[in-house]
């Protein structure tokens, strides 16, 4: 009886070796295209990364992002021809009602602070009452939660230098006590700035005691607003202002 030939199939002995090798060099392929897809998206990162600085959204010290209040403020602030029409728009930026502290009203505010335009740019003219307790330098509670408004202000107008002076009432006349409080409360509020962060670089402060008041001191009322700090932002080119 004839024996059936048995069908022969390939041998599969190095079959697999081809089917392997293929799938090396797709993993290979597939690892250098991410490797130069990795090169591409750093080299692509490196050039469009721009310092929030440079896009003009972060602060000098990068506090945050600046508020259109901190930048209209500032604006107005580099025009001290339009300030003293514009006081009472800066005053209600500055201090809105919500941040008053509980036991100071609107009308307080108003009183006993000032916005001038002067030859090198503008002055705040705080007196006093809103500072300091009477005949004191220790920047109280209230004065602290006033002042913490301009640092944003003062901030944003980092080319802008700032002189503190402190001055007093005729109390005592020219005497050395009186020379002596209007400089140490000018310290205080500069001290306060620096400790905000504020670059003592832009910080200068003066004393001038009873002389140069801005009222006649005939009256209490008068002698209060005598008693005062003025910060003086020198925005005006020129004179003292931007270098």
């Amino acid at each position: 009886m004839a024996k059936k030939k048995q069908k022969k199939f390939p041998d599969p002995g190095g079959a697999w070796l081809v089917t392997f090798s293929d799938l090396v060099t797709l993993l290979l392929t597939f690892f250098v295209l991410l490797l130069s897809m990795a090169s591409m998206d750093q080299s692509f990162i490196t050039r469009v990364t721009i310092t929030p600085a440079e896009l003009g959204f972060l602060s000098k010290r990068g506090s945050g992002r600046v508020t259109a209040k901190v930048a209209l403020v500032s604006e107005m602030l580099e025009r001290p021809w339009e300030v003293l029409e514009k006081q009472n728009r800066i005053k209600d930026l500055l201090f809105p009602d919500e941040i008053l502290p509980p036991d100071m009203d609107k009308a307080t505010l108003e009183e006993n602070l000032k916005v001038l335009a002067k030859p090198e740019g503008v002055a705040l003219v705080l007196t006093d009452k809103l500072l300091f307790p009477l005949g004191k330098y220790e920047l109280d509670d209230n004065a602290k939660v006033l002042l913490y408004q301009l640092i944003p202000v003062l901030d944003y107008l980092g080319a802008a230098d700032i002189n503190i002076s402190g001055y007093t009432d005729d109390v005592g006349g020219m005497s050395p006590s009186n020379f002596k409080l209007s400089g140490q409360r000018a310290i205080a509020v500069l001290t306060y700035f620096v400790e905000q962060g504020i670059s003592n670089h832009r910080l200068t402060m003066s004393a001038y005691g009873p002389t140069y008041p801005m009222y006649s001191n005939t009256t209490p009322e008068s002698r209060g607003q005598n008693r005062r700090v003025e910060i003086l932002i020198k925005t005006t080119p020129h004179l003292g202002g931007y270098s």
